[in-house]
C-alpha cells in the first residue's frame, strides 16, 4: 500500500509542476529577451539553455564549443560558448557557469551567467531537477563593419551601441539513467527594461526550448540514442531538431540530424579518453539560403574533471586482469 501511495504522490507532483509551467508560458508570453544560438549538438551542449541540468552530471565538466554557421556568407553567424557544470557531493544541487559569444554582421552579444540547481526524487530511479541561471547581456553594435543605408532607422544615427542589460532564466529537468526531458526559458525579464536603440536591434520575443531524448540497449556495444529539442518563440515558427545517434563500444558516437524546413546534419564523436570527449557536426540547408553558402560546421570538446579515477571497484578488476579503460557515459 505504501509503494503505491508513493508512487501516486510521485505522479501528481509531476503533473503539478508541469502545470505550473503551462501556467508560465501564458503570463510571460509578452515578454522579451534574446533568441539563443543555434546548435547541432545541443545533446552535449544542454547546460547552455537549461539551467537544471547543470546538478545532474556525474562529475564536473567543461565544454568548450565552436559554430560557423552559413560559410561563405559575409556576417554570417558566429558562436564560441565555454561553460561549466558543478555538481556537489550530496547530488542534489549544483552550480553552472556559461560564456557565451554571438556574432552576427555588426552585432555581437556577450552572454555571461551563473546556474544553480537542487534535484529531488520522484521515484526510486527518477529525479527531477529545477535550475534558474541569473546573468546578462552586453550587446556591441558597430555599424562601421558594413555598409547600412536606410536613413529612416535612427539607430543609424550612431556609429557604435555599447549595452548590458540582466537576463533572469529558468528550466525543469526531468530524468532517470535511459530518458530525459527538460524545459527551459533563457529570459522573463520584460523588454521594457531595452531603450529605444537597443529594442531595434533587439527585438525577439520569450523563447521556451523543450528538450528530450531517450537511450535503446540494442546489444552490448551498441546503443541508440533519438533525441529532440524544440524552440517555441512568440510570434515565429516553432523550430524542432530530431536527431538520431550511435554509440559503438562506448567509444565512437555517429549519426544524423534533422531541422524542419532548415537542415540535415551529420554528427559524429569520439570519447578520446575517461576524461575527453570531442564532437563534429556538418549541416546542409534545405532552404533557399543553401544555394549561397557551404554549410555550417559546429565543434565541441568537453572535458570531464574527476572522471576514470580508480575506485575500489576498478582496483578489484585490475587485479583480476581486466583493467577498466573507458567508462560508460550516461550519453546525455
Amino acid at each position: 500500500m505504501m509503494k503505491i501511495m508513493t508512487c501516486t504522490t510521485s505522479k501528481s507532483l509531476v503533473r503539478n509542476v508541469f502545470l505550473l509551467l503551462g501556467f508560465l508560458l501564458v503570463m510571460f508570453n509578452k515578454s522579451y529577451s534574446q533568441q539563443e544560438p543555434q546548435y547541432t549538438q545541443y545533446m552535449y551542449n544542454i547546460g547552455s539553455f537549461n539551467p537544471a541540468y547543470v546538478g545532474t552530471v556525474e562529475n564536473m565538466d567543461i565544454t568548450g564549443l565552436y559554430r560557423a554557421q552559413w560559410i561563405d556568407i559575409e556576417g554570417a553567424p558566429r558562436t564560441i560558448r565555454f561553460g561549466v557544470n558543478y555538481p556537489f557531493e550530496n547530488e542534489k544541487m549544483g552550480l553552472g557557469f556559461n560564456v557565451q559569444s554571438d556574432q552576427l554582421g555588426p552585432t555581437t552579444n556577450t552572454f555571461v551567467d551563473i546556474s544553480y540547481s537542487y534535484q529531488i526524487n520522484v521515484s526510486s530511479n527518477t529525479k527531477l531537477s529545477f535550475g534558474i541561471d541569473v546573468g546578462g547581456s552586453f550587446l556591441n553594435v558597430d555599424f562601421s563593419k558594413g555598409s547600412f543605408e536606410n536613413p529612416g532607422e535612427p539607430i543609424l544615427g550612431r556609429e557604435q551601441i555599447n549595452e548590458f542589460y540582466p537576463t533572469v532564466g529558468a528550466g525543469l529537468f526531468l530524468y532517470q539513467d535511459k530518458w530525459y526531458l527538460g524545459v527551459s526559458a533563457p529570459n522573463f525579464l520584460p523588454g521594457g527594461l531595452y531603450n529605444d536603440d537597443v529594442a531595434q536591434v533587439l527585438d525577439d520575443n520569450l523563447q521556451f526550448n523543450f528538450i528530450g531524448g531517450y537511450v535503446f540497449d540494442l546489444s552490448e556495444k551498441l546503443k541508440f540514442k533519438p533525441a529532440f529539442l524544440a524552440n517555441f518563440i512568440s510570434g515565429a515558427p516553432v523550430t524542432a531538431n530530431l536527431s538520431a545517434n550511435f554509440l559503438i563500444n562506448d567509444v565512437l558516437t555517429a549519426g544524423a540530424s534533422y531541422r524542419f524546413d532548415n537542415a540535415i546534419s551529420g554528427l559524429v564523436g569520439f570519447q578520446i579518453s575517461n576524461s575527453m570527449f570531442a564532437g563534429y557536426s556538418y549541416d546542409y540547408n534545405t532552404n533557399p539560403i543553401g544555394q549561397y553558402n557551404n554549410g555550417s560546421h559546429e565543434i565541441i570538446l568537453k572535458f570531464y574533471v574527476g572522471r576514470g579515477s580508480k575506485t575500489k571497484k576498478d582496483k578489484i578488476e585490475n587485479l583480476k586482469g581486466k583493467p577498466k579503460q573507458i567508462d560508460s557515459p550516461r550519453f546525455f
